[in-house]
């Protein structure tokens, strides 16, 4: 599907409760992402960031999930030097990471989505002293494979198995067509063959019948 970024500007300028608070993080994510359910797939979730101050070992990432038309969240993923993927819930053993923090990555994937995946994902980064900025949010929906989805790889799957043999098919028709063409020419010219091109058109023909033969059978093993 369309992807967007929700996209927070350098230092920009927080308001709260009087307080005026310098954004020292820019950070981005995507702002919908579509997976489908399926066993061995991985749904990446990307987050990047941009600090003010030297990566430390005091940075720390959390990645928290919220279910659709829910106020309930849920830490799915915390990081400080060390990956802590959450050890209960829904997404137990399914969390990776697969950012790098001095490169301002701090993303991570979902493997074997389900429907149950669906709903909203924040990535939070600090790294003191840089630790004031917005949450960007990120909008899962993971659906079924369409029938589109699957006819479309049949097709693909039918195209590379089948192809092959009828080029062979083809080719032993458009053989057979001029050796049929050939014979009809030497008939109208009312030529007669001797006995020593008999033998030797009765040799090509047993070629021929055993080139078919083989064409045929690489066709079925093909198929």
């Amino acid at each position: 599907g369309g992807r967007g970024y929700a996209l927070f500007p350098l230092l920009g300028v927080l308001f709260f409760q009087g307080v005026h608070i310098v954004l020292s993080l820019e950070i981005k994510a995507d702002a919908h992402v579509r997976g489908y359910v399926d066993v061995g797939e991985k749904i990446k979730l990307k987050c990047t960031f941009k600090s003010t101050s030297s990566v430390t070992d005091k940075l720390t990432i959390d990645w928290t999930y919220r279910p659709p038309s829910s106020s309930r969240t849920e830490s799915i993923f915390h990081y400080q030097s060390f990956q802590y993927p959450t050890t209960a819930g829904t997404f137990r053993d399914r969390i990776s990471w697969v950012g790098d923090v001095y490169r301002g990555d701090a993303s991570i994937s979902i493997s074997n989505p389900t429907l149950k995946d669906n709903g909203t994902f924040s990535c939070a980064v600090k790294n003191p002293p840089d630790v004031h900025h917005n949450i960007p949010a990120t909008e899962l929906t993971v659906t079924e494979r369409g029938f589109g989805t699957m006819l479309s790889s049949v097709a693909l799957l039918s195209v590379l198995v089948f192809l092959p043999s009828a080029v062979v098919v083809i080719l032993l028709l458009v053989r057979m067509a001029r050796k049929s063409a050939g014979l009809k020419k030497r008939s109208k010219s009312g030529y007669k063959k001797s006995s020593i091109e008999v033998s030797d058109d009765t040799d090509q023909e047993e070629g021929d019948d055993c080139m078919a033969r083989l064409c045929v059978r690489c066709a079925e093993c093909l198929v």
